[in-house]
């Protein structure tokens, strides 16, 4: 039986596309992680391996939703190989069934973790140079010095702003945010300096 395992990074990833390359090729039962791969714990996973029987097949859309180090590769396709079930992944044409394809298999779970180390190395390389120019990642903060002073000066002007609502709503900001910049102490502060 062709067992289908499809897993995405993050709660707001679609894993649509690879549940439908894994229909596509005949799966009959398929188990859908959100989870990174750097976790250990992939509970979909492990239901999965669970599942399987001698004799089946263990189908991925492309290895590195297997896992994201070599490390955790090996050690699946080991425990794979030792009871008897093959692995298949889609995108690469790897199937463990034949010589060519465990060899196959060992050199692309390499260069996966290569190219993933690469990616990794020159983003912090690239965040560090930024940095040195006294540039920050990140989205630019919402709350501006001058927006802050403008929030004080509403804030104590509660004859025309008596509602905090109004005020987040003239700042064309984030309710959060703006309780982070002004928690109900500082506010009632404020509201006894008018």
């Amino acid at each position: 039986m062709l067992i289908g395992y499809a897993r995405v990074s993050t709660m707001d990833q679609n894993p649509q596309m690879q549940t439908d390359a894994l229909e596509k090729a005949g799966c009959g039962r398929i188990f859908v992680e959100k989870i990174s791969g750097s976790h250990k714990e992939r509970p979909e996973l492990k239901t999965a391996l669970e599942y399987m029987r001698e004799g089946d097949t263990l189908v991925v859309w492309k290895l590195s939703r297997l896992a994201r180090s070599i490390r955790q590769i090996i050690a699946t396709a080991y425990d794979l190989e030792q009871r008897k079930i093959k692995l298949k992944v889609l995108t690469q044409n790897i199937d463990t069934g034949t010589p060519e394809g465990r060899l196959f298999f060992h050199v692309t779970a390499a260069f996966d973790e290569f190219q993933r180390e690469l990616i990794v190395e020159n983003t912090r390389a690239g965040l560090a140079a930024a940095h040195k120019r006294g540039r920050r990642g990140g989205r630019p903060p919402s709350m501006t010095v001058d927006k802050i002073r403008t929030a004080e000066s509403m804030i104590k002007d509660s004859k025309n702003y008596p509602f905090i609502s109004d005020i987040i709503k003239q700042l064309e900001i984030g309710r959060t945010t703006f309780y982070r910049h002004f928690p109900p102490e500082r506010i009632s502060e404020l509201r006894q300096l008018k």
